[in-house]
């Protein structure tokens, strides 16, 4: 949680609670279902939760936004951002149905209203939101196709409507083709932990 709060400094105290809770929970559904990897369970803060909010580094959500977890796994980064972003409504989606239920389970331990988790392929969503997030579930080029459709044409927060992926290594082959759509943003320009040294964000207007 120190390390949450380095860089995020004010957060109310139901967010602070919320965010201390994480690990605990964690901990208790991994060990029924496995969502995160054994000996990434230790260093959730980092490897997961700020990670996940990264995004928060990128852009604030305006009140009454709608965002696309796609490919959440145990809820990353979608349960982060809903804990940050109260006002804002997350639907987070997995093919896996087992994923689906610990984070189900994890936002109503959390009493997160602003998050709906559903068992489902990306290809069968037909709402439209004004982000689609994702850490990295697949190659850009294919997961643009998957999720053009989604994305609201009338933009209401600082950044265009479009997609936020967090992405590590090298890519640059797979954004080429969308030239001036891409704004990429490294973060370690936000965060100074050698886990970030080759972490980016993406976003593309859509």
């Amino acid at each position: 949680m120190e390390l949450i709060l380095k860089y995020f400094k004010d957060l109310s105290e139901e967010q602070k609670n919320q965010l201390a809770k994480l690990k605990e929970l964690y901990i208790e559904w991994n060990d029924k279902i496995n969502v995160i990897s054994r000996k990434d369970i230790d260093s959730l803060y980092l490897h997961h939760v700020l990670h996940s909010l990264a995004i928060a580094k990128v852009i604030q959500f305006t009140p009454g936004s709608s965002v696309m977890d796609v490919g959440t796994g145990g809820g990353f980064p979608g349960i982060p951002l809903a804990i940050l972003y109260p006002e804002t409504n997350f639907h987070l989606v997995d093919s896996i149905g087992k994923k689906i239920k610990v984070v189900t389970e994890v936002a109503s331990a959390l009493g997160l209203k602003n998050v709906k988790a559903e068992h489902t392929r990306v290809q069968q969503v037909k709402t439209k939101y004004d982000f689609i997030v994702s850490r990295a579930v697949t190659a850009f080029p294919a997961f643009v196709n998957m999720v053009k459709k989604n994305c609201k044409s009338e933009s209401k927060n600082a950044l265009p409507n479009g997609i936020i992926y967090i992405k590590g290594g090298d890519f640059e082959e797979e954004i080429k083709p969308y030239g001036k759509k891409i704004s990429l943003f490294n973060c370690t320009d936000f965060f100074t932990e050698d886990f970030f040294e080759t972490k980016k964000i993406v976003h593309m207007t859509l």
